[in-house]
């Protein structure tokens, strides 16, 4: 009997070492979380982080990272084990549609109560889903150098940026400063607007963001139901007010504008031939790597898009993210809860929010930063002075809804058309409506 038993207990032994080397299982007394990680890129990162909180917690964390591209298929193959993921994510609304049934509300979490725009969560009925854990930003960049040798020149149309609070003000500024680019020493106000096929995301994806957001707003649509799946465009002309001054104000012929790439556009600013230039705080690396770069870091800034639209004068960037957390709902409470003290402790402990800022390098969208702990460059910072700025309505990245990249490459198509003066628009709002439409069917 005591062989027996002494068998009995080897063979226990053996099967928690086993069970010890796989995903999400049990590795501590005091608990352990598992965490499926979407970014490939901050893999290694994450274990500087777990040994981190391991020291202060004796909580351990163990994270698994799927291979780029193939994160919902690793999803999908974890959550069917037994030790499933308590800590995932998804990347939207159609996320969260793919995942509800996964998907703890987090409503009453410390890190939901932390998050700056409450608006940037995946909410449905009254319920927080997915929360944001780091956010970009775009809308116009802008050399303060150059807009400062225009506000000092006779006549000029305003004395400073802060004046620029709407698409009328905006026009007039750049308009005038088409007028004397020559005394500005630029070839255009705009950068290139990239149209070439494959460039043109800036156009049929985030600047179309714009009016889709406003026209969904002002229907009151849920965005995690079948509202979504079709569009009347009513903004459209809002879009049109603001590519019409792109290309009227630009470095470059509309009719050249099929040949141009966003880097091209990039090396225009860097180079100062342009005062503006659409893009996201991502173009911070592209600006500083071009030969030859002119303008100083602190001279780069950011202007909301404006469009025309009642009430602007209150927007501000177009921040979002693609990335959010959920903990899975099918774990046990205590597994829950501690998924929900790690992500909090990463975004909030002098510990955590050193990893966020300095080696992960996310923007955070949380109150537990202060406006000087973002990554060390100028647009980062920017789109954190915007994020945290009263009274200002940031537009929220709504285009992971769009029906498909057929759609956004046949609608880059068409601007194209209509920027060479091949199409009208009426004809470019039609062909949005009906292929947003058929493209959405089925999804």
């Amino acid at each position: 009997m005591k062989r027996l038993t002494a068998l009995v207990a080897a063979f226990c032994l053996a099967v928690v070492a086993v069970g010890c080397s796989g995903p999400g299982t049990e590795s501590s007394k005091e608990g352990s979380i598992y965490y499926l990680n979407f970014k490939p890129e901050v893999a290694s990162l994450y274990d500087e982080i777990a040994s981190a909180y391991k020291e202060e917690t004796g909580v351990s964390l163990r994270v698994v990272t799927a291979s780029s591209g193939t994160y919902e298929q690793t999803l999908k193959s974890e959550m069917a084990k037994s030790d499933a993921p308590t800590l995932f994510q998804i990347n939207g609304p159609l996320g969260y549609l793919n995942w509800k049934d996964y998907c703890a509300d987090l409503s009453d979490t410390q890190l939901y109560q932390h998050l700056t725009d409450k608006s940037l969560a995946i909410t449905s009925e009254g319920k927080v889903y997915g929360i944001p854990y780091v956010v970009e930003g775009y809308g116009i960049i802008y050399n303060n150098a150059i807009m400062q040798k225009y506000f000092a020149l006779d006549g000029a149309k305003a004395a400073s940026v802060d004046e620029i609070n709407s698409f009328s003000k905006l026009r007039e500024v750049v308009e005038d400063m088409t007028a004397k680019k020559e005394q500005l020493g630029i070839d255009g106000v705009f950068a290139s607007t990239s149209l070439k096929p494959g460039e043109d995301w800036r156009w049929h994806t985030h600047l179309a963001n714009i009016p889709i957001t406003y026209e969904w707003e002002e229907k009151q649509v849920d965005l995690t139901g079948s509202g979504t799946e079709e569009i009347e465009f009513s903004y459209g002309q809002n879009f049109r007010n603001i590519f019409d001054l792109y290309l009227a104000n630009s470095t470059t012929d509309r009719k050249r504008l099929g040949t141009k790439q966003v880097m091209d556009s990039m090396a225009e600013f860097a180079l100062g031939r342009c005062a503006m230039v659409q893009n996201g705080n991502w173009a911070w690396n592209d600006i500083k790597e071009v030969e030859g770069n002119t303008v100083k870091q602190e001279d780069i800034k950011f202007l909301p898009i404006y469009t025309g639209v009642d009430g602007e004068e209150n927007q501000g960037l177009c921040i979002g993210t693609e990335n959010f957390f959920c903990i899975n709902a099918k774990a046990s409470p205590e597994k829950q809860k501690l998924a929900a003290d790690f992500i909090y402790w990463l975004f909030s402990s002098d510990t955590g929010k050193k990893f966020v800022t300095e080696k992960l390098k996310f923007i955070a969208p949380f109150d537990t930063f202060s406006s000087g702990e973002s990554p060390d460059d100028p647009l980062a910072k920017e789109v954190a002075r915007w994020m945290n700025q009263e009274g200002t309505q940031n537009i929220p990245w709504n285009f992971t809804l769009f029906p498909s990249q057929t759609f956004k490459d046949n609608f880059g198509g068409a601007l194209l058309q209509y920027a060479q003066g091949n199409l009208e628009w009426d004809s470019v709002t039609q062909q949005v409506v009906s292929q947003w439409k058929s493209e959405s069917a089925g999804r």
